[in-house]
């Protein structure tokens, strides 16, 4: 006989695959948004939201009840889309040889960018981008899921695994810094918009 976790005994695993199943597919919609804007490309968003969701499904029994499921599964497809990035940069990279002059083999780019800021690339204001992606890592990522993603400061918290304060704290010094950032780049210009307040 099963039960629900805290009387216990373990669910079983029918019970546990239809509680996933009603709690994650009324999320799909959201999940496949975030997939595009992060991968921009429809074939490798239905790849990380696969990624995603057979991550979650196995990671569920881990699941809290009362936790924020689509706080736990954004958490879980930014952290496969990074690790995915984080890969492909290890990938020695494949290029047929006989299409290239000796010079243009030389002038391979020989730094190598971090998956956050292949990230970042996604926003479409260049300046803001290199803004945030100047940003300590705690900072930029409070302030990516506050106001690109518009999660609450608790989601934030359970994404970021720490108290909700700490996102508070976090986005206000963010906030500062991109301030003082985007003011440096265009010094004439004042910063308008959410991140003023």
């Amino acid at each position: 006989m099963t039960s629900h976790p805290g009387h216990g005994r373990q669910p079983c695993d029918t019970e546990l695959a239809r509680r996933f199943v009603d709690s994650a597919l009324p999320l799909m919609s959201q999940l496949h948004s975030r997939a595009r804007q992060l991968t921009r490309n429809a074939v490798d968003a239905e790849d990380l939201v696969q990624e995603t969701v057979l991550r979650a499904y196995i990671g569920f029994n881990s699941f809290a009840d009362g936790t924020n499921m689509r706080a736990w599964l954004f958490r879980i497809m930014t952290n496969t889309y990074i690790n995915g990035l984080r890969r492909e940069q290890h990938r020695p990279s494949e290029y047929l040889t006989d299409h290239f002059t000796d010079q243009q083999l030389g002038a391979r780019d020989r730094g190598q960018r971090s998956a956050e800021l292949d990230a970042l690339d996604a926003l479409p204001n260049t300046e803001l981008a290199d803004a945030l992606a100047a940003l300590p890592e705690q900072f930029r990522l409070a302030i990516y899921y506050h106001h690109v993603e518009g999660l609450r400061c608790r989601e934030i918290a359970e994404i970021m695994a720490c108290c909700e304060g700490t996102v508070v704290s976090r986005l206000n010094r963010g906030r500062s810094r991109l301030r003082k950032l985007l003011q440096s780049a265009q010094p004439s210009a004042g910063v308008k918009g959410p991140l003023t307040g």
